[in-house]
């Protein structure tokens, strides 16, 4: 039962065993877009990581004391996605008053966050795995950082990769789907340390 699995060990799986992009392919089309620059994917990775993280804890909220209570839970999905685009709408406001030269090197992909089905994810799961209050604000951070991880460690690959000489079929998508998988496969030797899946 996910309930007596404490929140530190829960954040710990969500970064490394359990990676939202790495062991459930989620976020895969910002991740891949917006991975050849480090500094984009550094603030793609802090804007994904601030969004999943509030996201999840309102929508625990909101599942649990208004949704459930009221037996609306068929409203779940409209109610996650409303509140995952406002708070997007939020950060996009944020960085383009802090930081125009970011906003204009994300482009279209910080408003297509909304659409980023990793964030959505991680509401989902939180909610399927009967998570608690302090569960689901750790593995929302958790799933955060192991996402920024996974574009922060794709993006290094991805500069080294400018020097290296890939076969021509290989080169641009097949490439990075190829280092992908070998990640995805480099992360699954933590699977020993802790594990949330059920």
């Amino acid at each position: 039962m996910e309930g007596t699995t404490h929140f530190l060990v829960i954040l710990i799986a969500a970064i490394f065993t359990s990676n939202i992009l790495l062991s459930n392919f989620l976020g895969m089309c910002s991740f891949i877009a917006c991975s050849a620059q480090i500094r984009t994917a550094v603030g793609l990775g802090c804007a994904v990581t601030f969004v999943i993280t509030c996201t999840t804890i309102l929508n625990y909220l909101i599942c649990y004391h208004i949704l459930i209570p009221l037996k609306l839970e068929f409203l779940e999905f409209i109610v996650f996605i409303a509140v995952i685009a406002g708070f997007v709408q939020l950060v996009e406001m944020v960085v383009e008053r802090f930081s125009p030269p970011l906003y204009y090197a994300l482009g279209i992909f910080l408003p297509l966050i909304t659409v980023n089905c990793a964030i959505l994810g991680a509401s989902l799961f939180m909610v399927i795995r009967e998570y608690s209050f302090a569960q689901s604000a750790a593995y929302g951070f958790g799933s955060g950082v192991g996402w920024s991880a996974a574009i922060l460690l794709m993006s290094g690959i991805r500069q080294k990769l400018r020097f290296a000489h890939v076969p021509k079929p290989l080169q641009g998508v097949g490439i990075i789907m190829m280092v992908t998988g070998l990640m995805a496969m480099a992360f699954m030797g933590f699977a020993g340390m802790v594990s949330i899946q059920k």
